[in-house]
């Protein structure tokens, strides 16, 4: 059972959060756990759906972006967010098993798409504390400047979803995808 409240229905959590969950029931046609659970603060709703969104807009291909969801939640051990992106990596990203095992040793079978999750994981690893030759190996794989800044974007809220997962132990409400252990 989840340490922090989950709403039981878009009812139930604060007035302010409501909109942005029916938003998300819309898109999504159900309100994850973790939703319902951040409504608690209509706030931190407000900025995590932002957040997601905006990246969502951004130059990293969906696929990208659920390679590096599942290389964090690795790192950070959270089974919520491995559960949750193994789910979407299959199911909208079209990654098969091969692939999202890769990503979750901090790789990924595509060359290109290997250079942002390593740099991905060296960004979670290392604090950012990155090196030059980090930086000039992502971009030689071709990615720009603004496409480095989500990667690291990524990473943040990437990990932000991961501890608070792991804070709350939230339910888990997709295929449950365990952590082999946090790094």
């Amino acid at each position: 059972m989840s340490r922090l409240p989950i709403p039981a229905s878009i009812d139930q959590a604060p007035e302010k959060s409501r909109p942005l969950l029916e938003a998300v029931k819309k898109q999504l046609g159900v309100v994850p756990n973790l939703f319902r659970m951040v409504s608690t603060s209509p706030a931190a709703l407000e900025g995590y759906l932002g957040l997601s969104g905006a990246l969502g807009k951004g130059n990293l291909p969906a696929p990208t972006r659920e390679r590096i969801a599942l290389a964090v939640a690795e790192i950070n051990g959270c089974d919520y967010c491995l559960s949750a992106h193994s789910y979407l990596g299959k199911h909208l990203a079209k990654l098969d098993e091969a692939e999202m095992a890769a990503n979750r040793n901090g790789h990924s079978n595509d060359p290109k798409a290997d250079a942002a999750v390593v740099f991905a994981t060296k960004v979670a690893r290392q604090r950012g504390r990155v090196s030059d030759d980090d930086l000039r190996a992502v971009r030689l794989a071709g990615y720009e400047d603004a496409q480095i800044i989500e990667i690291v974007q990524h990473v943040a809220l990437n990990v932000w979803t991961n501890y608070l997962n792991n804070v709350a132990e939230t339910d888990i409400d997709f295929p449950i995808v365990n952590a082999r252990a946090a790094a």
